[in-house]
């Protein structure tokens, strides 16, 4: 049976796969220098629909169909869909869900939500209850601007601290058994508030959860940052990574070496005008089902941790005047089952 590992880890004890993943990404995306690891690439914001968000939910809908099909399965073979997305009420997963006909639980973690999902669908597997379960999350830049800040049309000034929303969306289908790589520990995250009041300022919210799940993780585990061959935050951008390197590095952990934010490796910062990097559930999504599990499937990474990072506000809590509190849930992956050390 899986093992408690201190106060927020779990050490899973089957041998639960990811056995494919499938990603659909905006032009934005497939102009970054993770194109080549993405699946679908959409023409333009709309892709045949008549509004932005039937979008995202027709990108979630065929990101799952897409992973089941390359798993060699059917959606009848899904014991569960864990899912989510940024939208009021999850609408993009709610509706793709019912086209789907899986079951299905629908998440909120924010941009963590992917992370969320598959922990949730591997400990699920690995307490007996399920033998598949699939993770599924997405963002879309115009449904997230018009949620959380001003219509397109409006062409406000964005600061250098605001981060692009990252059009994309990710299923990935797990397993008990197969080939890897495997899920081999969960460390869930705490909700952390320092009482940034900044909602364009999203990383230097988020990282304090970072930090704070990260030290939980190498606290139960024993093990350190050089226990892996990357560690990944989900979307802290160009400040949020800054902090969490400096703050890490306090705390007695070097991370200067093997530490990578998605929000800084979907865009070429330099070149494409997303300010402080990329956001949104879709970022760290695509980046675990497109770059990193072809990394592991290849074998030029073996262990990865990664952390999803949210932010976890709302238009309502910021018109109140509510500050951005963050939060961060990690996996470990291996291509060997239970992992290294």
């Amino acid at each position: 049976m899986a093992t408690r590992l201190g106060k927020q880890t779990i050490a899973l004890s089957k041998s639960v796969s990811i056995i494919n993943t499938a990603t659909v990404v905006g032009t934005k995306e497939s102009e970054g220098p993770l194109s080549p690891f993405f699946d679908v690439k959409m023409k333009d914001a709309e892709w045949g629909e008549e509004t932005w968000e039937k979008t995202e939910s027709k990108m979630q809908k065929e990101a799952a169909k897409l992973a089941i099909q390359k798993s060699g399965k059917t959606a009848d073979e899904i014991d569960c869909a864990f899912a989510g997305d940024l939208l009021n009420q999850c609408i993009s997963s709610g509706f793709s869900a019912r086209e789907l006909g899986i079951p299905y639980y629908g998440l909120y973690g924010a941009c963590s939500t992917m992370i969320e999902g598959l922990s949730l669908g591997a400990l699920s597997i690995d307490g007996g209850g399920m033998n598949t379960a699939l993770a599924v999350a997405s963002s879309h830049f115009c449904t997230a601007e018009r949620q959380y800040r001003n219509p397109l049309e409006y062409g406000g000034q964005r600061p250098p601290t605001a981060q692009w929303t990252v059009t994309g969306a990710a299923a990935a289908v797990l397993e008990n058994g197969g080939s890897g790589p495997y899920v081999t520990h969960v460390t869930s995250g705490k909700v952390v508030d320092f009482g940034v009041i900044d909602q364009n300022n999203m990383g230097g919210a988020m990282a304090p959860a970072a930090i704070d799940t990260l030290c939980a993780h190498f606290s139960d585990t024993g093990r350190s940052p050089e226990s892996y061959d990357l560690i990944l935050t989900g979307d802290l951008g160009r400040i949020g990574r800054e902090i969490m390197i400096n703050m890490m590095n306090s705390n007695g952990y070097n991370m200067n070496d093997n530490y990578g934010d998605s929000g800084c490796m979907i865009y070429d910062i330099e070149k494409q005008d997303v300010h402080a990097g990329g956001s949104g559930c879709g970022c760290i999504a695509v980046t675990t089902c497109g770059y990193i599990f072809r990394q592991l499937k290849e074998g030029k990474l073996n262990n990865v941790l990664i952390l999803g990072t949210g932010a976890l506000l709302s238009p309502t809590s910021s018109l109140q005047g509510e500050s951005v509190p963050g939060i961060a849930h990690a996996i470990a992956l291996s291509n060997k089952p239970g992992g290294e050390g």
